[in-house]
């Protein structure tokens, strides 16, 4: 048994572990910078590349795709090979995908830079893998509090730097900013990460079956693209035998992809953990905050820069001021909903965040039609947004066994990573059937009816989420009667 002393040392966060810590929390900073980047530039690429809105919205949703599809797979071969080993796979796959997005000239390239690029948010679940296993349990909540804080701090390098370099040096130029400090990273992990935490390695030796799920990796990847290339195409009146097909082939591999996973010994989605009742209702908050919150990013860019009367008539810079607050609230909120999962019960978090964020929804649907009611909104939204990640997160964290931490975190991810990349299409999609012209300017742009869709859509998917947190609250109540 242990001494009181043994206890006060294991809860301490040694040396080493703050400084495994502070160096994978840089991983999702830069990744947060390269997400949120080009996004002040969305109505630039439209006119550049001379695409749609809804084909506009793959730029985001190409980058989540690959993320989705990657994300699972990078925790299945971190509980097999090694957490650090993958790291440092993935990095420099991410390098690649940058330097490549630096010289797109079309859409077609642009896509592929941004797929792979989105390869590099799959170092999330393996990189946080690496901390929890240096981390006493008892702080795992500062961990995930401080590592979570590095997302909104990215966003917001992200969003003003980027929108900073794009006014005085174009779009292509924010590549080239991460480029030298992704190398950097990536050289720093070789040298002061280690290899493999002893108790993983030796548990994962022992319960870890060396395979990978290719079937299933082929199969998800159908059904997630087909889905998306499906809702792209509604606004075209023409292409209705078309849509049908794509559904249809979307549904036949989804049912295809769960009967496989049932099949297999190693699936790339574990139905049995889907089927833990602590895992499986956050894991679908997430999801559906995701959605919501990814229909409205880049719509609210979209609107800024749009000319009046149908828009604010901004900048890119004006795309940042306005967003800047959204950023600012959702990193100090995620500093502090650490310290409130100490003081209050994660599922108890999860209903506050969601239900908050869906009053801010709903204010945008009421009040969206100045600048200020828009930052109003955006900030609501980010404490909401905030502490429903951190919740939904801890529970799923807590409830699962060390041996799996790297899959079950890569679940999490990828039907997290499925919202976010199903929500900016919902949008784009909206925005096309939508739109009307502006006398004197050419082009089409998203009209009132547009954005009241978009954010009152979002405003129903997260009353969803609010519902399922009420339930997940009941049960544990009744549990602890």
């Amino acid at each position: 048994m242990k001494t009181p002393e043994d206890i006060s040392v294991s809860d301490k966060i040694p040396t080493s572990a703050w400084k495994i810590l502070i160096i994978l929390s840089c991983v999702g900073m830069i990744v947060m910078f390269d997400e949120t980047m080009i996004i002040p530039a969305i109505p630039d690429f439209v006119e550049e590349f001379n695409i749609s809105y809804s084909t506009s919205s793959w730029m985001l949703s190409a980058y989540i795709i690959a993320a989705a599809v990657m994300t699972p797979i990078a925790g299945r071969l971190s509980d097999i090979h090694g957490q650090k080993k993958i790291l440092l796979i993935i990095i420099p796959i991410y390098i690649i995908g940058v330097f490549i997005g630096r010289f797109a000239v079309n859409i077609e390239v642009m896509l592929f830079a941004r797929a792979l690029q989105g390869v590099g948010m799959a170092m999330f679940p393996v990189a946080f893998g690496i901390i929890r296993s240096t981390i006493p349990e008892k702080k795992i909540a500062i961990a995930q509090t401080i590592f979570g804080s590095t997302f909104p701090a990215g966003a917001i390098f992200g969003l003003v730097g980027g929108a900073a370099i794009i006014q005085s040096y174009g779009w292509q130029a924010t590549f080239v900013a991460i480029l030298p400090v992704t190398i950097a990273l990536w050289i720093i992990i070789c040298r002061f990460i280690p290899s493999s935490n002893p108790y993983t390695a030796e548990e994962n030796s022992r319960s870890v079956n060396k395979s990978l799920d290719l079937k299933g990796v082929s199969l998800l990847t159908v059904t997630i693209v087909t889905f998306l290339s499906a809702i792209t195409s509604l606004e075209s009146k023409e292409a209705g035998y078309y849509v049908a097909v794509l559904f249809a082939v979307s549904a036949i591999s989804l049912f295809t992809f769960i009967t496989v996973e049932k099949r297999v010994n190693n699936p790339l989605l574990d139905l049995k953990l889907m089927a833990n009742r602590n895992f499986l209702p956050p894991t679908l908050i997430l999801l559906l905050v995701s959605l919501s919150i990814f229909s409205v990013y880049l719509t609210v860019t979209v609107l800024v820069r749009s000319p009046a009367p149908l828009g604010f008539g901004g900048d890119v810079l004006k795309v940042a001021n306005i967003q800047l607050p959204f950023m600012l609230v959702f990193l100090v909120t995620t500093v502090i909903s650490g310290y409130l999962l100490n003081k209050i019960k994660n599922y108890r978090v999860i209903l506050f965040g969601t239900s908050i964020a869906t009053i801010g929804f709903f204010l945008l649907v009421m009040f969206h039609t100045t600048e200020e009611s828009v930052m109003v909104g955006l900030t609501i939204l980010a404490v909401g947004l905030s502490l429903s990640i951190a919740g939904g997160f801890n529970v799923i964290l807590v409830s699962v066994p060390m041996k799996v931490t790297g899959i079950a975190l890569g679940m999490a991810m990828l039907l997290n990573l499925v919202g976010m990349s199903v929500g900016p299409v919902f949008a784009g999609v909206f925005q096309d059937t939508f739109s009307g012209t502006i006398e004197g300017i050419s082009g089409e742009f998203p009209t009132e009816t547009a954005y009241i869709t978009i954010f009152a859509s979002a405003a129903l998917i997260s009353s969803a989420s609010v519902v399922l947190s009420i339930i997940i609250n009941k049960r544990k109540t009744e549990i602890q009667q």
